[in-house]
């Protein structure tokens, strides 16, 4: 059949010439949202995220992305290493040695929060600070930190990165911090066991500033019940000297 010929705006009436330009604008939107969905280079790709990996691996080491290249992953993402986010996003991947994601663990973590480019993981860098005000994955987080800033060859935690990540973890949030590290400075405890670590956050969350409802009797580390003799000695000596 031969195809009819297209009229003219001018040889059309009015209402049917509106119906057309009606339909003409609809077929121009429908083809932009068609558009923006393809721009939006999208859906995860598991071949894309492992390409990203190596690109900051080692041709003898392809699997470990290592200091160097954690050093520029951060750079490209725009966060600082010691940023508390990037604690977050090494918990979401399970990685086991700080400084260091193995692509296993790497797949792991991105491909939960979906991502395959630095943009995208940008986009997620607010929702990643935003898991640490709930209180169960915080204390996750902060077990997990243990064993994952601790020396691999030690059980406990020496005391410049135990003084570190609790900086990182509890600085902001716990408004003895600055005595309890000042404390940990001053003490005889050179490392920090698990047990320790644990009871510190517990200590953080339930224990009055004034101490008022501290049980001496109570099953708190040794650490601790000397921390609150430290600073009770502390406090009265302000007062003696005010």
């Amino acid at each position: 059949m031969p195809r009819s010929k297209r009229r003219s705006a001018a040889e059309m009436g009015p209402e049917e010439d509106d119906r057309h330009c009606s339909k003409r604008l609809r077929n121009t939107s429908s083809g932009t949202r068609r558009f923006s969905k393809s721009e939006d280079t999208s859906s995860f790709s598991q071949k894309r995220c492992i390409a990203w990996f190596r690109e900051y691996t080692s041709p003898d080491d392809p699997e470990l992305l290592g200091p160097e290249g954690m050093e520029k992953f951060c750079e490209d993402i725009g966060v600082e290493p010691e940023n508390v986010v990037m604690l977050v996003l090494a918990w979401k991947m399970n990685a086991r040695q700080m400084g260091f994601f193995t692509l296993q663990e790497w797949l792991k973590g991105l491909t939960e929060l979906q991502c395959d480019t630095v943009q995208k993981v940008q986009n997620k860098l607010e929702y990643l600070r935003s898991v640490l005000n709930d209180q169960t994955a915080f204390k996750s987080i902060y077990r997990y930190a243990y064993d994952f800033a601790r020396d691999k060859d030690q059980r406990s935690m020496d005391m410049d990165t135990a003084k570190a990540m609790l900086q990182l973890l509890l600085g902001k949030h716990w408004s003895l911090f600055g005595q309890f590290n000042l404390f940990l400075e001053h003490s005889k405890y050179k490392v920090i066991n698990k047990d320790q670590w644990c009871n510190i956050l517990e200590f953080s969350r339930t224990i009055l500033n004034d101490l008022s409802n501290y049980d001496v009797d109570g099953a708190w580390p040794v650490m601790l019940d000397e921390f609150v003799d430290w600073l009770k000695v502390s406090k009265n000596n302000e007062h003696r000297r005010s």
